[in-house]
């Protein structure tokens, strides 16, 4: 997809640093160029012939890969390629050695020998016999994981047995299943190989020829493993690998034929396989010449007997819907799911399936689309706007973008931006819009073309603002890709949970009918049920003794199941009649259902089968785990807490959230987590995972950059120096020149000029009214209402509850619990850390801040203040305004001339297009890293879901819920449990069940209630008519297949029992725990249905409904109920709609109702409680009672309650319903059902209250009766309630009457109430403070000396200013006074009095005013630029016009680099991607220009070889009339007719004609006269054309001067104009061979360089990593050029310092070269003319410098003063942290007054700030000269002319002369060597020494003749001696 912000940007203007806030940024990689340069590109160190991380090297241990392509030699053929080493007697294995790069030690791997610490490690022949051995799943990891599989794939020979084992281990790993993106990658890996194009087709050409009986015996079965191998890469990659494996099968076919022809038995099977890969090659290259073969996904697919007539086979139906299923009124081939008798066939059955499961979450997209598409067709249907529409089947979202690309644990999502003003009424929490797993599609053409997305993560908060994340289906992310962030997108969700639909219907399609279990019982619907395979195979034993009662533990013997008379007793057991019947037929058929009605212990039941099972794990186990599946998250932890009971270990919990604690550590995500986890794993998987896992934190690193940025264009106004290079020139101007309104301007810091104009500026406040107050208040009670909605009570958002549900284990962005949450919470706190300093940079003005002026202020000390409701007026300006999408035109935008003359709404128009172009730019940038995280992060997920599998082969149950065992289908295939209990089985649809299971299961137990709830669907069509809501459990029932039904029920008092029998179960008899229930305290009856009349309401969203007369009586109830003084934990609220929820819970305040539950029906199933009130909330005229008719709905709601249950409903309209008729007629026999519930007092019986709505609840105030309670309290007073049951003894109550005690002797009383403590009196009285005599007002009881006076103190400080403080405080200690302050430099600045007073001198903010060479001011300070000495870089504009066309945009620069715009060269077929100033690729498609009369012959990029068409166009305009244009070329905008004035407005002079022709320019739309552009185009090729038209530039529009790029009638003067551009891109880059030449020299250059390396190592490090990456330009390398050579001298100068420098010469010296290299680090540095000679004096200076500091040094030797240079201060105090501290008396040098004062008057011009003149070095080399005499170069006190007389005249060889511990020289002849020892005859120290040894402290003394080590030395026969002089 074409960028519609790249092209027509001639005006673009040049940006450098743009001064402070430029430069800063750039160097953060604000402007997008990351800081990678140290990332890659080095080898390691070592010593071998290796390969380190990104570069090579030569050493020890092998070479080059040789240049042969294959040994044909019989001996040679388990060799190495030549240039392998065999590494010693290590075989294959990696050897470690070491490698480097062009001879620099480096650390790396060479294939053979070599150290692999940091390289690939080698892969050898051995290394792949034992790969071969293990399972597929470690093979294909390891060898995807393996870097050196690459090395090995590319090598230029190889071996017969390597090629035949690397073939046969590559088959290998295509089998594994389940690893599909890491086999992916592999194949991609093959199919890219040197090894697939050149070895393979090499080693079959070779096998015709091959007689050697050996290797041909091998041939037929290493032809089946070749064409297995095509098989595999053609599959996986058909449109790329296609090419290749068509050569090598036209190979095989004659090498087959000649190896038959040998003798060879070559099997049929190998030529019908290797028909079946031609016949795919075939079909594939058919569909590429056709042009629908463009990408890798496409599928070949075979036709299937199996399918219905004209139906493709549904294991090959693509999952999601198809843009036909959109646009067509076909229906879609469905069967009903058959719920009386049997299927006909396996296959018919997962067909049956597979298409019911898939039209449910289909069919609502569909229809929703079509009524959407119908909606945009006729808008005149009812008048109501697009945006206003409710549509039955989805949610639309209007004006949707892509924003953000987010890295996630499952790959890259991005966060959406969708118009959330139509969705005001949402309320979010509990809306059931985008939640987790939806599924939603997005389209902007009408879905002729769409993606598809589900949601991968919501927030509340997120969402309220109109953002959602989504992850993109694999299908999708290619379009992705090309979406640019101004593509509005209509976006439409389904409300269907798509994930858990897509995880079972893959796993219907990846089910083998042969492999389907049961298939005797789901499908042919036998009713004899066999015990289980395992039981069969011999007599077992099992032992019960765990499950059986207390008493009867001893009596129950180990027995065989299938015996029945062998079974213990119920009694025994401790079970009843059913419950036992239960566990026979669990235990003993290989497919057992159990009915559980409520109540009945179902999950009791289940338990116990479970422990009977556990323990005689032997008898079905063999290493196999129980597998436990629930419905619910709820229900799983139950059943799981109860197994945890009786088995401590050996429990894996996979899934979603967990609220159990006892579970926690069972958690899969725990379990893997934990310290020894990684450890204990194979090693294929902890080296996969690190070398994915690097893989993807890489790729992670680099998004964030750009994302980062993207986020900050979100949060608030760009600053317009981040925006202007995609600025037009003209607008750049426009906006820098603000016309001011006012007579005044800003002084100090830059205003942003972007914010002025967006009207959100300070001048602004200046003249806009203030906003309405009601705005103010607005937000002021919105913020009190967020506070009041924490008050109630927390009741679970139906979204949560959902996404629970939904969510597994490592899915969601923020769902992790625990620790894992803490780290990622930690992880966002840092990254959003990151973004708001990033922000504080790029952003001129924020959302979360106010605005710049509020900083500018705190910066500043400004005198004004916004007011604070300007302030909220301005961020909601703002914010609305970064909200909206609409952007200008670049039409419009061409049109603009001053941008200040633009309207409000127009400017930010403009501004969002400025915005839109640099997130393109960002997003661009982005794209290949996110492919790459995209590709690591599904691999990474195969990686863990193998480590999951580690820890599931040890599980002995594995528990999760039906979402889960969908998604770890692939991982229960490999675990292959044998035995699988379903809880809550009715609930669940037939599909997730049939994925539950694995071919291995030998025992599957259903336990549920189909009376209760049934499976939900989202087609009501498909529930009702296709059966689609009948669970397996249920269709085996309705088929009389053998079940249970548990009897006697535990929960419910008997009344309440008799709502469900017979109603809704025939019998259900009552356990006598249930009989002796206490009742209900404060209400007359247990059991009441209070009927009304009240309406429901509707609520907007959601199509939920409420009832606000049930809920106040409902909450009206419950508090009654608590006034009887129940626990809140018993007390639960039902309701049947999550309208009603919500309305509850804002009747509900947490400190009143902290622990009541409040429920929706469905999701309190299997849950339980004392006391249940029931609201119905349905009630309308229609009669409509919604699911509420329903019997399995109303099964679950009337069976929750234990002892009370109280319901609330419109009973007359329920009462039309046929089971609800029932029940109220029972009710009524009994009383109970009516108008109003009677209440009784517990303290008064005899008063009764009738209550029918909230209000008359009044009468019981406090729960008892409405008399008052007369008990009198401990304190005197009454107590002031009304009667109450709660708190008889009233030890809570509190009395709320004034306290009448006295507090102090003044009679003050206390103002408290009685129950509240007393504490001090706090009355204010007037007393006098002691100190000072002030009188104050003070609290009672403070005495006046604790009291700090606050009159303000009038004392004045030692500076003269006053204080500052209070008279009771301590006065000012810093005055904040400004005064002026003369600073060193001479300028005088304002500062603060104390810092005056403390002598710390700030850096001097005086513009430095200097000239530089470039003629520009200088744009530094006085400080930054050290005074004159290191001027800050020019910032001046350059402006220079470039070949490309562009502005240059570098400031100030004598040669302008290459141009880093976006190139804007694009032709018919392609885009140019690189920057302007890259040589752009010729484009080598055929010419495009073509009519009926003519074509080109030539390729794209060439001038074309035939003339322009002159026939006019005969195509009509759309508004009729003829086409003015010529045939060939693209019609032109205007009509003769329609556009008259524009048409014939003269510019050539020929406009006018009447049969005048005309061409309009793509570029800008200008329309001129055909011929005569045709002349003003062909001018360049006309030798007496002007000199302008022969410059090299592209021919530019005669009107709006913008460069003619695109037009194919011109195509031949385009192509010549970028040809010879190109060749001037080619000139400025640099030829390639001129920069390899260059390269190879500066490496030779920068290793000959020994102080730079030595001296400065980091410098050194970074230089030669930069020389070492690829792609430098010419310009590049001169900077580093540059860099060796200064950063050499400075080198020099540090060793210099460091042998002859101490004390604080050192510590002046030293930090003047910090400031030389910090400004040679700076990011400005371009060495300008101003900084090479700014740098130049500034060296010059240090190496005077540098000389007489080693001058005096030597001199303080001589004169007999120790200078030890080795413990002076640190010698290197580091350049970017300088210590400037003065030497101590000590370490000054005493040479004399005179010749002191001659250093001194050097030193203070070398040490000085002022630039170091030519002048100035004049003089310092007189006064050097000066001091030759009296400070010798040598240090011995004499002149040098002198110490060369004394050499000549002793004549002795180099190293005979020593100095003793003072420097006092003297010499040794002979041999030089000392042999006795003397007295130094200055200082009497000890010289000389004996046997050829000095003495301690004796040295030579290099100084007399240059020797460095003594004559009789070892080291002294060659080092004292220069070669080239002997």
């Amino acid at each position: 997809m074409d960028n519609p912000h790249r092209g027509g940007r001639a005006q673009a203007r040049p940006r450098g640093n743009a001064g402070h806030r430029g430069a800063e940024p750039g160097n953060r990689q604000v402007n997008g160029v990351p800081n990678q340069e140290r990332r890659g590109g080095r080898a390691g160190r070592g010593r071998g012939r290796g390969a380190g991380r990104g570069g090579g090297g030569r050493g020890r241990g092998g070479g080059p890969l040789g240049d042969g392509i294959f040994h044909r030699d019989n001996h040679q053929e388990n060799r190495r390629p030549e240039g392998w080493a065999h590494g010693g007697d290590r075989g294959d294995e990696a050897q470690r050695g070491r490698g480097g790069r062009n001879g620099v030690r480096g650390r790396g791997a060479g294939v053979g020998g070599g150290d692999g610490r940091n390289g690939p490690p080698k892969i050898g022949l051995k290394y792949l016999q034992e790969l071969v051995e293990k399972e597929p799943s470690e093979v294909a990891i390891t060898l995807s994981t393996n870097t050196g599989l690459q090395l090995l794939l590319e090598e230029k020979t190889m071996g017969h047995e390597l090629v035949q084992v690397l073939c046969q281990i590559l088959c290998k790993a295509f089998l594994s299943k389940h690893d599909r993106k890491i086999v992916q990658h592999l194949a991609g890996v093959v199919k890219d190989s040197g090894f697939l194009r050149t070895i393979l087709p090499y080693y079959v050409t070779g096998m015709m020829t091959d007689y050697i009986p050996a290797r041909r015996e091998k041939y037929p079965q290493h032809l089946d493993t070749i064409i297995t191998l095509l098989n595999n890469v053609v599959s996986i990659f058909p449109a790329s690998s296609v090419r290749v494996v068509s050569t090598l099968v036209l190979l095989l076919k004659p090498a087959i034929n000649q190896l038959r022809a040998s003798g060879l038995d070559i099997q049929e099977d190998t030529e019908e396989n290797l028909e079946k890969v031609q016949e795919l090659v075939n079909h594939l290259q058919e569909k590429a010449r056709e042009g629908t073969l463009r990408s890798d996904n496409y599928t070949f697919l075979a036709a299937d007997q199996d399918a219905p007539p004209g139906e493709e086979d549904f294991s090959t139906m693509t999952i999601y819907p198809t843009p036909e299923e959109f646009h067509k009124d076909e229906k879609p081939f469905l069967r009903p799911n058959i719920t009386s008798q049997a299927y006909s066939s396996g296959h018919v059955y997962l067909d049956t399936h597979f298409r019911l499961l898939r039209e449910d979450f289909v069919r609502p997209l569909r229809e929703g689309i079509k009524q959407l598409l119908r909606s945009q067709d006729d808008m005149s249907l009812d008048g109501v706007p697009l945006r206003k529409r409710r549509f039955d089947d989805i949610r639309v979202y209007f004006n949707t973008r892509l924003v953000i690309p987010l890295c996630t644990p499952t790959g890259i999502a991005y966060r959406v931006q969708f118009d959330s003003r139509p969705l005001q009424f949402v309320r979010w929490q509990n809306s059931k819009r985008l939640l987790y797993g939806s599924l939603v599609c997005l389209s902007k053409d009408n879905f002729d073309t769409f993606l598809f997305a589900t949601v991968s993560d919501r927030s509340v908060e997120d969402l309220q603002q109109g953002q959602v994340l989504l992850s993109f289906s694999r299908d999708s992310r290619q379009a992705v890709a090309r979406v640019q962030p101004s593509d509005s997108f209509l976006m439409v969700e389904t409300t269907a949970y798509f994930e858990a639909y897509r995880y079972v219907l893959e796993g219907l399609q990846e089910q083998q009918v042969d492999e389907l279990p049961f298939q005797r019982y789901i499908v042919q619907c036998s009713t004899d049920v066999h015990p289980p395979a395992y039981l069969q195979e011999e007599q077992r034993q099992y032992d019960l003794t765990s499950i059986a009662a207390e008493d009867f533990k001893d009596s129950v013997r180990p027995f065989n199941p299938l015996s029945p008379d062998a079974w213990p007793s119920d009694e025994q057991l401790g079970l009843d009649e059913s419950q036992l019947r239960a566990l026979k037929l669990a235990l003993t058929k290989e497919l057992a259902i159990i009915q559980g009605p409520p109540g009945t212990g179902k999950t009791y039941v289940g338990l116990k089968i479970a422990q009977a099972l556990l323990d005689n794990h032997t008898a079905w186990g063999r290493g196999s785990p129980m597998l436990v599946v629930c419905y619910t998250n709820h229900a799983l932890d139950q059943f799981l807490e109860g197994i945890h009971k009786f088995l401590e270990r050996g429990i894996v919990r996979v899934g979603g959230r967990s609220s159990s604690e006892a579970l926690k550590r069972f958690a899969l995500r725990e379990l893997t987590r934990s310290p020894n986890f990684r450890r204990d794993l194979p090693q294929h998987l902890r080296r996969g995972y690190f070398e994915i896992h690097k893989e993807l934190t890489e790729a992670e690193q680099l998004i964030k950059t750009q994302t980062a940025q993207l986020e900050c264009s979100l949060r608030g106004v760009i600053h317009e120096q981040f925006l202007e290079r995609y600025i037009s020139e003209e607008h750049w101007d426009s906006l820098c020149l603000q016309p001011f309104a006012d007579e005044f301007q800003f002084v100090g810091q830059k205003q942003s000029m972007i914010v002025e104009w967006l009207g959100l500026g300070s001048t602004q406040f200046q003249h806009q009214p203030n906003g309405p107050v009601g705005q103010q208040q607005q937000a002021e009670e919105g913020e009190e209402g967020e506070q009041a909605e924490e008050e109630f009570i927390q009741v679970d958002e139906e979204a949560d509850l959902i996404q629970a549900e939904r969510i597994l284990d490592g899915e969601a962005v923020r769902q992790n619990r625990g620790p894992g949450r803490d780290r990622d919470r930690d992880r966002h706190r840092r990254e959003e850390e990151r973004v708001e300093r990033l922000a504080e940079i790029m952003l001129a003005m924020t959302v979360r801040n106010t605005g710049q002026a509020e900083t500018e202020q705190r910066q500043t000390g400004g005198e004004w203040e916004i007011q604070k409701q300007q302030k909220r007026k301005l961020k909601q300006v703002m914010h609305r305004e970064l909200r909206k999408s609409s952007a200008m035109t670049e039409e419009e935008e061409a049109a603009v001339a001053n941008i200040w003359t633009l309207p409000q709404k127009e400017r930010w128009k403009l501004y969002r297009l400025w915005v839109l172009r640099y997130q393109s730019d960002l997003r661009t940038r982005a794209l290949h890293a996110e492919q790459d995280y995209q590709n690591a992060a599904e691999r990474l997920a195969e990686i863990r879901m193998r480590e999951d599998l580690c820890v599931l082969r040890q599980a002995r149950v594995i528990g999760m819920t039906t979402t889960g065992a969908a998604k770890y289908r692939q991982a229960l295939q490999e675990v292959r449990p044998r035995l699988v209990i379903v809880e809550e089985a009715a609930e669940v649809l037939e599909a997730h069940t049939i994925t539950t299971l694995s071919s291995a299961c030998q025992h599957l137990i259903l336990i549920g209630d189909h009376q209760q709830l049934r499976p939900s669907a989202t087609v009501y069509d498909l529930a009702r008519n296709f059966n689609l809501e009948v669970s397996m459990f249920e269709r085996l029932v309705n088929v009389d297949f053998p079940y249970v039904r548990l009897n006697y029920q535990h929960r419910m008092r008997p009344e309440i029992a008799r709502l469900l029998t017979p109603h809704i179960y025939s019998e259900l008899e009552n356990h006598p725990s249930v009989l002796n229930y206490e009742n209900v305290k404060g209400v007359l009856t247990n059991l009441f249905f209070v009927e009304h009349q009240a309406p429901e309401e509707e609520i907007q969203d959601g199509r939920s409904h409420q009832n606000q007369h049930e809920a106040r009586f409902v909450v009206a109830l419950c508090r009654y109920l608590l006034h009887q003084d129940y626990q809140p934990s018993q007390i639960t609220i039902l309701t049947t709609y999550t309208g009603q929820l919500y309305c509850l819970r804002k009747l509900m305040p947490s400190s009143e109702f902290s622990g009541v539950k409040v429920h929706v029906v469905d999701k309190y199933q299997g849950e339980e409680n004392d006391i249940v009130i029931l609201s119905l909330v349905r009630s309308n005229p229609e009669g409509r009672v919604g699911f509420l008719q329903i019997p399995n709905r109303v099964c679950v709601a009337l069976s929750r309650a234990k002892k009370g249950l109280y319901c609330v409903g419109n009973m007359a309209m329920f009462s039309r319903v046929k089971l609800w008729s029932a029940i109220l007629h029972v009710l009524r026999e009994r009383g109970q059902v009516g108008a109003a519930l009677t209440l009784s007092c517990q303290n008064h019986p005899d008063r009764r209250t009738r209550v029918s709505s909230a209000e008359d609840f009044a009468g019981v105030p406090e729960g008892g009766c409405s008399l008052p309670c007369e008990f009198r309290l401990d304190c005197g007073h009454v107590c002031t309630r009304a009667c109450h049951p709660y708190d008889p003894e009233h030890k809570d109550f509190q009395c709320v009457k004034p306290c009448p005690k006295v507090l102090c002797d003044l009679g003050h009383r206390c103002p408290r109430r009685c129950h509240q403590k007393c504490g001090d009196c706090k009355v204010l009285v007037e007393k006098t403070m002691p100190t000072c005599q002030h009188k104050q007002m003070v609290p009672c009881h403070l005495d006046a000396w604790l009291f700090i006076c606050q009159v303000p103190c009038v004392k004045n400080l030692k500076c003269g200013h006053p204080c500052q403080a209070t008279c009771g405080e301590v006065c000012t200690a810093r005055c904040m006074v400004r005064v002026p302050m003369e600073l060193k430099c001479g300028h005088s600045q304002q500062v603060h009095c104390y810092v005056l007073r403390e002598g710390e001198e700030p850096p001097c903010e005086v513009k430095c005013g200097a000239t530089l060479r470039c003629g520009h001011p200088c744009p530094g300070t006085c400080h930054g630029c050290k005074q004159g000495r290191l001027h800050r870089p020019c910032d001046q504009k350059c402006r220079h016009v470039l070949v490309c066309s562009h502005a240059c945009r570098e400031p100030c620069t004598r040669d302008c680099p290459p141009c880093a715009m976006p190139c804007q060269n694009r032709c018919p077929h392609s885009v140019c991607k690189k920057s302007c100033g890259q040589p752009c690729a010729p484009c080598a498609e055929p010419c495009a220009w073509h009519c009926p009369h003519q074509r080109c012959g030539k390729l794209c990029h060439e001038p074309c070889d035939r003339p322009p068409c002159t026939e006019p166009c005969d195509q009509p305009l759309p508004c009729g009339h003829p086409c003015i244009g010529l045939c060939g070329d693209p019609c032109p905008s205007k009509c003769r007719v329609c556009d008259r004035d524009e048409v014939t407005e003269i510019f050539f002079g020929t406009e006018d004609e009447p049969d005048a022709r005309f061409v309009q320019l793509e570029e800008c739309g200008h329309l001129f006269e055909a011929s005569s552009m045709d002349t003003y185009m062909a001018q360049d090729e006309d030798q007496g054309a002007g000199l302008d038209q022969r410059v090299i530039k592209l021919k530019e529009c005669p009107k709006c001067r913008t460069p003619i790029r695109r037009n194919l009638r011109y195509g031949a003067h385009i192509n010549r104009s970028l040809a010879h551009i190109e060749k001037v891109k080619e000139k400025v880059n640099g030829k390639p061979d001129d920069i390899k030449l260059k390269q190879a020299a500066l490496k030779a250059l920068l290793r000959r360089q020994k102080n730079l390396k030595e001296y400065l190592p980091e410098e050194y490090g970074k230089i030669r990593d930069k020389l070492e990456q690829s792609h430098l330009s010419m310009r590049v390398l001169c900077h580093q050029e540059n860099l060796i050579m200064f950063l050499e001298r400075l080198g020099e100068l540090l060793g210099t310092m460091k042998e002859r420098m101490s004390g604080r010469p050192r510590q002046c010296f030293n930090a003047r070269l910090g400031e030389c290299l910090r400004f040679l680090d700076s990011p400005g540095q371009r060495f300008s003319e101003q900084q090479v000679w700014d740098l130049g004096r500034e060296l010059q200076r240090l190496a005077y410098l540098a000389e007489l500091n080693t001058r005096c040094a030597i001199a303080t030797q001589g004169n007999g003063q120790v200078s030890d240079f080795r413990r002076a201060p640190p010698a290197w105090l580091g350049m970017r942290e300088l210590n400037t501290g003065r030497a101590t008396a000590s370490q000054e040098v005493v040479l004399g007054a005179e010749v002191n004062a001659m250093v001194s008057a050097v030193r203070e011009v070398l040490e000085g700030t002022r630039p170091f003149s030519e002048e100035d070095e004049r003089s310092v080399k007189q006064a050097l000269a000066d001091l030759d005499a009296k400070l010798p170069r040598s240090g011995l006190g004499i002149t040098d002319q002198e110490r060369v007389m004394i050499v000549r005249a002793m004549a002795l060889p180099k190293g005979h002369w020593y100095k003793c511990p003072n420097g006092h020289v003297y010499a040794i002849g002979d041999c030089g060597g000392a042999t006795m020892s003397r007295r130094c005859p200055e200082c009497n120290e000890t010289i000389g020494g004996s046997q050829h040894r000095l003495t301690d402290g004796n040295a030579v003394a290099s100084e007399m003749d240059g020797a460095q080590h003594a004559a009789w030395s070892e080291a002294a026969n060659m080092a004292n001696f220069q070669l080239d002089h002997l």
